[in-house]
């Protein structure tokens, strides 16, 4: 019998460590031999902390909302009584959970599963065969063969087919050659990469290796965000420990092949996403793009041959060389095989990582494995990829999640970011926010998205004051196709995305702002009033003891008034109202 805990950033910073360390304590007070194992995250961040009681016979049961006091109850009843605690069991061998029942686990297969810390953990649920099928039974170009097969393209955003990428690289002239890892992950609200490189970072490394046996590269390299701490410091562990048994280095399996990784610690420039600023600050200078051609595979890391992949994508590849090519084929749409992660975040009940097949609705993602929206609100709109994405409304949902069918809404599917709102959320806000995103993250090379974006944020920040004309959603567009014309890189060639999207499918929303000077969703302060109803006061005084500026006036027990003048619409009225009165509205 062992014990599990999920020590991933997500549940360490909802308390797993106490949870872990009061199961280690307790564990040791009994006298009981029971190992207590740390693992990464399973993807259900919704219910952090997680524990797992996996019993000799190979049943798991998991516990969800763990506190360090509940651990005391867990080995007296399950642990020593035999009796699982039924009203905190979130899910077991016999009964999966409804979070995981509908996804298809490869890029995410050892996440929750091993510790990410040994390299005996990762190598008992089959790491490092695939690395050594190739090495000892297939050519470079077989590899190759088996990506392009698998017809794995590129998760970072861009769909750019994997074996194809490898291939250009492998046949380009110039020596050295080099695999780089993007693992700069910087969409508001995306946790893949780094979920991935925090429970199984040996699956990015040997995907890397594998990578470099495949293009004749010697040395790979991990771009990460140094904000990243958790994922870097197991990264180093499992580069010093493949480093030890022999997977990394000279020589590998008396092969020939030498391959040896380091990694480079990233400032957190959103840019750097795109692979040539990227390389541009891995030789140590700022982080800007570059006109392409010359692409990386012919000239990248010090102008020599270099294949960019990021994390995902390397994860999948020790999978398809171990289960061949046609394994992963098998899964997916037409042209966009295999599955995809996805960081569900926003208005949602089950909140996490998902890895599903593609070509699945987006019903199906945010309804059956995310269980709905919050507070059973009306779904209004998804973000897709990041604030370079765009939002795909209600009438949409059963659009496939695959390339090309979110490609025709207006969004992307860049790296897996996916923000669900519901009818609180205001589209003209949520434009605006990811615009400022943006415009902030701009390296400012090129003209039309340093200054663009700017002035694209500063008309929509009139709107959402009250200050917006009706001209300016026509040179809302006029700007939008300039920066999107204009800008060398992927950032501004896609920032324009959430505005566009939002005027398409929410124009009426924007005229609201314009023409009413009203928010239809009640966010924009300025657009806003909150008042009280005087049928459903009863003057219980709650929201007077609780205004920060004292503009409620009223004799108890009677009807209060909002004055509106000194009101600062900070809602706190409306929070603190008891929901069996609800006397507060905001118009």
């Amino acid at each position: 019998m062992r014990i599990r805990v999920g020590l991933g950033s997500c549940g360490m910073a909802a308390g797993a460590l106490e949870v872990y360390e009061a199961a280690s304590q307790e564990a040791a007070n009994r006298g009981l031999e029971l190992e207590v194992q740390q693992t990464g995250c399973i993807g259900m961040c919704y219910l952090e902390p997680l524990l797992d009681v996996l019993m000799d016979d190979g049943q798991v049961y998991t516990y969800g909302l763990v506190t360090p006091e509940m651990v005391q109850r867990i080995f007296n009843e399950h642990i020593e009584g035999g009796r699982p605690v039924e009203e905190h069991l979130v899910g077991s061998t016999a009964r999966p959970a409804d979070f995981l029942a509908g996804q298809v686990r490869v890029a995410l297969r050892n996440c929750g599963i091993i510790d990410p810390e040994s390299i005996d953990s990762y190598i008992e649920q089959g790491g490092y065969r695939a690395l050594e099928k190739a090495l000892r039974n297939m050519t470079p170009e077989e590899v190759i063969e088996q990506i392009t097969m698998s017809g794995l393209r590129g998760r970072g955003g861009a769909g750019f087919p994997a074996g194809l990428k490898w291939s250009l690289t492998r046949e380009a002239e110039g020596s050295p050659k080099f695999i780089i890892c993007n693992a700069d992950e910087g969409d508001p609200g995306a946790f893949m990469d780094r979920s991935i490189l925090e429970g199984d970072p040996h699956a990015v490394l040997e995907g890397m290796a594998l990578a470099g046996y495949a293009i004749g590269a010697v040395r790979g390299m991990v771009y990460v965000r140094a904000e990243y701490p958790v994922a870097v410091r197991r990264l180093q562990m499992a580069i010093e420990q493949a480093r030890n048994r022999g997977w990394l280095g000279q020589n590998l399996l008396d092969s020939g092949f030498d391959f040896d990784i380091d990694i480079k610690q990233g400032a957190g420039a959103f840019v750097c996403g795109e692979e040539t600023a990227l390389i541009a600050s891995l030789e140590g200078e700022r982080g800007m793009p570059s006109l392409k051609p010359p692409f990386p595979s012919e000239a990248g890391y010090s102008g020599r041959p270099t294949s960019v992949n990021n994390v995902e994508t390397l994860a999948n590849v020790p999978w398809i060389i171990e289960q061949g090519g046609q394994a992963l084929a098998s899964m997916g749409s037409e042209k966009s095989k295999g599955t995809k992660v996805f960081a569900l975040a926003g208005k949602v009940k089950r909140g996490g990582l998902v890895e599903v097949p593609m070509g699945i609705s987006l019903r199906e993602v945010i309804f059956q494995v995310g269980g709905g929206i919050k507070d059973d609100h009306n779904f209004k709109a998804v973000q897709m990829g990041g604030p370079s994405g765009g939002c795909i409304p209600a009438e949409l949902l059963d659009t496939p999640v695959d390339y090309e069918s979110i490609t025709s809404t207006g969004a992307i599917m860049g790296s897996g970011g996916m923000i669900v709102m519901d009818e609180t959320t205001c589209m003209v806000d949520i434009a605006r926010f990811f615009l400022d995103f943006t415009q902030k993250e701009s390296c400012g090379k090129c003209v039309q998205c340093r200054i663009g974006t700017k002035r694209m944020l500063e008309i929509l920040e009139r709107i959402c004051t009250g200050q917006g004309q009706e001209s300016d959603l026509e040179l809302l567009e006029e700007l939008a196709e300039k920066v999107r014309d204009g800008s060398l890189c992927g950032l501004g060639q896609s920032a324009p995305n959430p505005v566009l999207t939002t005027m398409r499918y929410f124009r009426e929303e924007y005229e609201a702002h314009i023409r009413d000077r009203k928010c239809p969703a009640g966010q924009c302060k300025e657009l806003i009033s909150y008042r009280i109803e005087a049928e459903k006061c009863k003057g219980c005084t709650l929201c007077v003891k609780k205004c920060p500026v004292n503009c409620i006036v009223g004799e108890k027990r009677k009807p209060h008034v909002i004055e509106q003048e000194q009101c600062i619409k900070c809602g706190t009225c409306m929070e603190v109202c008891p929901t069996r009165f609800s006397a507060v509205t905001v118009e």
